[in-house]
Parts: structure tokens; sequence; C-alpha cells
């Protein structure tokens, strides 16, 4: 396109010097105007031509159509817009500089190229020809014109004063000087404050080539390089390190101001300077896209690089770590963390113990307890052969389960995890641990928490557990001393709090596990509840939760008439807030009576017969 209009403007320049020549341009076609190997070109712009005769002046004769005009002609031509003010902005000194290097260019968007004179004319043509000329290739710039069109060409730029070389496009806004870190136009920048930013853009650039020394002589250390003239390895020593770290901090601060890049503590670290993150990318037209806090931004570029490479070390190590005091409840982080403790042979118990205060700092975090079941998970295999090492462990865990359960008793993650370790590390027969739990209870009889785990330690020991058998099912293997145990430990808990349900709760599962009617304890049931039925004044129920127990075991016996008044006081007195229930409760006991009447009286039958 370039050496196109090139072409043009040559033909042109020449129909204005030799307008013979024009006409051969018209019938053997533009190319026919190209001399090679007589319009001498540099590399960057057309080369004067040697000095030749003066040209003749034109004649002052000339209608302003046809007429050449003398230099001082052109000049006044140029000077005919008023003398530019000085510039303000960095916009207004290009604009100005672009006109400089085009002088009949305003001229010509005025009046039109018709309407010039001649020599005006040939200026602009001129002055088009060499700025085309400048923008072509070295390669593609070859002899054009013959040694006479070349010196009319460098008369018409010596008598009109042409610049050779100037802006090769119009400034524009925007696009010329483009835009700052807030989005705006660096062209409106007044001058001092453009120099200013100059200055910073040099002082950066002088950092980063500092930095880009530093780093290649880091890489070569690594590599064993030796320095050709000193014949000593390349070691790069801890006042270029300290340097470094100043320079990197000097950088982030420049590059803030200039382009607004946030660059934090990874950025600006040497340990980490081999690492190209991978920012996050939000999906086009996300319609939530989060944004995430410069500092945790960065580091997760820094993981997905890491973990995209399958790094695993000490510095890989202490990312998670970062980012685990920014996020705990990052899975991926955890997960990623586990695989380097793993690969590096990290001692489990010093990571335990960093653990701890991890999960002190998060209550509720389930991440933590994940790792840390992953953790035991690993190091259990070391220590099994060991009881000793084995028993002790066990102390340590349970003794920061207290600790952290003594800040949250009911923290359901905790007791999931402490669960799983009495079976992991085989816990059944610690009286400790049982101790513990009894002492929680004791604190509190209402930790729903604590029944449960006692229930799972008492009767899911493998010593006498049948495997398979659920928790609500009879187990014929569990010894009967065993549930009579239990059934009074409840017992004495009831006591202390009668409507407190979880002990209630606990000998109904005891029994149920035993094998044992729930008649066995009606005695102790009823001593909660007297005089049911004879008055409002004289009926008492110190357990609504034993006139319940009451109501299953009349029903059990049979004795429907007594376990419709137990549910039927609770529905009217007791627990008039669930007495919905406590009616349909009512309801399923007389459905339950009248369907097996029918049965009833075919077994009484089935009896009589066989008497007979």
């Amino acid at each position: 396109m370039r050496h196109w209009l090139l072409t043009s403007f040559v033909t042109l320049f020449v129909s204005f010097c030799n307008p013979m020549t024009a006409n051969q341009c018209v019938q053997q076609g533009p190319r026919s105007a190209l001399r090679p190997h007589h319009f001498p070109l540099s590399n960057h712009l057309i080369t004067m031509p040697p000095k030749g005769k003066a040209a003749t002046k034109p004649k002052a004769t000339e209608t302003p159509a046809t007429t050449t005009s003398n230099p001082t002609t052109t000049n006044t031509t140029r000077q005919t817009a008023s003398q530019p003010s000085e510039p303000t902005t960095v916009l207004e000194r290009s604009q100005q500089r672009y006109e400089k290097t085009r002088p009949f260019e305003a001229a010509r968007q005025q009046k039109g190229l018709s309407k010039l004179f001649k020599e005006d004319q040939k200026g602009w043509i001129c002055d088009q020809l060499l700025h085309l000329t400048n923008r072509l290739p070295a390669a593609s710039r070859s002899s054009l014109l013959g040694p006479k069109a070349s010196k009319e060409i460098w008369w018409t730029v010596n008598g009109t004063n042409s610049i050779v070389r100037g802006l090769k496009h119009k400034p524009e806004p925007y696009t010329t000087w483009g835009t700052d870190r807030n989005g705006h136009d660096v062209g409106s920048y007044t001058i001092e404050r453009f120099d200013e930013r100059f200055r910073k853009r040099i002082a950066l650039t002088a950092l980063q080539v500092s930095s880009r020394v530093f780093r290649e002589n880091v890489e070569r250390e690594k590599r064993g390089f030796v320095d050709a003239r000193s014949g000593r390895e390349i070691i790069v020593t801890e006042r270029e390190i300290d340097e470094e770290k100043v320079r990197r901090s000097k950088m982030a601060v420049l590059k803030k101001d200039l382009y607004g890049a946030i660059t934090g503590r990874l950025a600006e670290s040497v340990e980490w300077e081999d690492v190209v993150p991978i920012p996050h990318e939000e999906p086009e037209g996300a319609l939530a896209a989060i944004t995430y806090p410069a500092e945790y931004a960065e580091a997760m570029s820094y993981l997905r690089a890491v973990m995209t490479t399958k790094e695993y070390s000490p510095r890989c190590l202490r990312l998670t770590e970062h980012i685990i005091a920014m996020n705990p409840a990052h899975y991926t982080v955890w997960l990623y963390r586990a695989a380097n403790i793993f690969a590096l042979g990290i001692s489990i118990p010093d990571e335990i113990e960093w653990l701890n205060e991890v999960a002190l700092a998060n209550l509720k975090n389930y991440q933590i307890w994940h790792h840390r079941h992953l953790l035991v998970e690993h190091y259990y295999p070391t220590i099994s052969s060991d009881p000793e090492a084995l028993a002790q462990f066990a102390k340590q865990e349970r003794d920061f389960l207290i600790a952290i359960l003594s800040e949250d008793t009911k923290n359901y993650h905790v007791w999931s995890y402490r669960s799983w370790l009495v079976g992991k590390l085989g816990m059944w027969e610690d009286e400790e641990e049982l101790k513990s739990i009894e002492k929680m209870i004791d604190e509190d009889v209402r930790n729903n928490s604590a029944w449960s785990h006692r229930f799972v330690l008492v009767f899911s020991n493998p010593k006498y557990a049948t495997p398979g058998k659920a928790a609500t099912e009879k187990d014929e293997k569990v010894p009967q001393e065993l549930v009579d145990r239990e059934v009074k430990y409840a017992q004495s808990k009831a006591f202390l709090a009668p409507q407190n349900q979880s002990p209630w709760n606990y000998m109904r599962g005891v029994l149920v596990k035993g094998g044992q009617p729930l008649a066995s304890v009606q005695g102790f049931g009823e001593e909660f509840v007297n005089k049911l039925g004879e008055g409002e004044e004289e009926e008492e129920v110190k357990s609504t939760h034993a006139l319940d127990l009451l109501a299953e075991i009349y029903a059990e016996k049979k004795d429907n008439e007594k376990a419709d008044l137990c549910l039927r006081r609770l529905a009217e007195k007791w627990d008039k807030i669930r007495g919905g229930y406590w009616e349909w409760r009512r309801k399923c006991l007389t459905q339950s009576e009248t369907e097996k009447a029918p049965g009833e009286q075919v077994e009484e039958a089935e009896e009589g017969s066989a008497a007979v």
C-alpha cells in the first residue's frame, strides 16, 4: 500500500516538473517514470544529490493558477495561520510538531490542493513523498527517480525549508500516548507532569535491567558457571540479595504508580523469581465476578503455577501456610499442603503441632480436621508396632481434643474426628478416654455429643461387638453386666436433670442393644410420675420423658388404657407444645388395637380347639 502511494506521489511530482513525462506516465503507467539506480536513498531518508546549477526563478507574470511562487511567497503561505501559542499539554506539543514537519498541510486543508500556488502544491507533494519514503523498509528503498527529478525535489525541499524527518502519524487523543493506570489520556498531561512520568519510567527501566542481571547471576550460580575474567565460580552474596530486595520494593512502587500494577510480597521476593504466576480469569459474562484482595489473588496465582508444575518444596509449604492464614477453608490448599508434607518427609508431629494453633483459631473449620485425618493415616503405620509410641500419640491427641472441646463442647467436626480416632488407634479399652467423657458429662449433663461418643466407645468395641450390627439393633455378644452398668449410669444422670432427654435416650439405646424390654425399667420411670389422672392438684410429673417411656412400656404390655392416659396427659397439660404429636400417638395406639383384635380372636380360637 505504501509503495503504491509512493509511486502515485512520484508520478504527480514529475507531472509538475515535466509535463512530457506525465503524458508518458499516463500512456505507459506510473512505473514508466521510475528510473532505477538514479534516486539514492539512505537507510532513513532521501539523500541530497550532488549540487548542480541553480534552477531558474519562476516568472512573476504567470497567473496564480499556473505561476510558480518564489520562496518568499511560499513562506508567506505557510505563515498565513497565526503563530501557535505555547503548548500546555503533551498532545498539543505533539500536534504542533506534526504541523511543523508538514508546513503545507494546514494550507491544503483550508483551501484545497487545487487552489494552492503551483510551488505550494509541489511542496506539499514533496512533503508527502519524503514521509512516505521514510516509512519504507530499508530493503525496499531503491533508486526511483533520475538526477533531474531528484534535483527538483531537493530544490523544493531547500527552497521551502521542509523538514525531511517528522512524526509518522497525526497525534490523536488516547491513541498516541495511551492511558495511565486510571484510564486517563497521557496526552492530556502537562509537560511538567509528563516529564516526571518519563523520569520514573527511566528509573524503572534501570532497576529492571539491574534486576535482570541479578537473576542471570542466580541462574549461573545454580549451574556452576565460572567467571571468564576471574576464573572463579559465580556466587551471589547476601549483600547482592539485600540489594535486590530493595530494588524490587522500588520497582513495585514505580509499577503501581505508573501502571497501577499490584505487586505483593511474592513478586518482590527473590525466592519466587523463577515462577510465572497464573492469575485467575473470570469467565466471560460472569454474573457475579469475585473481587479478591490483592494479596490473596497474588498468592493464589503463584499456587496455581506450582501446582501446575507439581512442585513440592519448602517454599510451596510456606505458600500454603500464607494462603491458609488468609482463607483457612480453602480445601485445595489443604490437599496440596498434605501432598507437600508427604513428599518432603516433614515430621507429622511437627505438622500437627502447627495445626493445633490453626484449629484453635478456626473452631468451625472442617478442612482442618480432614487434613488431620490424612496426617494420622500417614503417621499410623510408623507407630502401629510400638505400643508405647501409640499410647503416647493417643494421649497427645486426647489432650488436644479436650482442650478444643472446652472452647466449643458440641463441635460436630471434632466429635466426628474423635470417634474415628478411637477406632484408628484402638482406644476402646483406654480408661482415660472413658474418664474424660464422664468428666464432660458431669460438667454438662445435657451434652448430647458426649453421650453419643460414650455409646460409640462402649458398644462399638470389637471385643464384644458383632461386625455389621447397627447401633439400634440387638447384639447378643454384648455382656449383660455391661448393659446393667450403662443403665445404672444413665439413671443416675437422669435424677440430676429429669427433663434432660439425653440420659433417657441413652438408656433406651442400651436396653435395645442388650435385648432387654423397656418394661425392665418400669419401676424407675414410675418414680417420676405420681397419681396420674387423679386430679389436677394431686397429679405430679417430674419428667415428661419418663411419662413418654411409661406410655411405651404400657403399650408393650398391651395395657392400652394406661398408655392412652399417659399420652393424653402429655397433650393436655405436661407437653402442650407438642400436643399434636401426642394425639397422633394416641390414634396410632387405637389403630394398633383395632388391627390386632381379629388376630387375637383367631389365636384364642386356635388355642381352644387345641385344648379340645
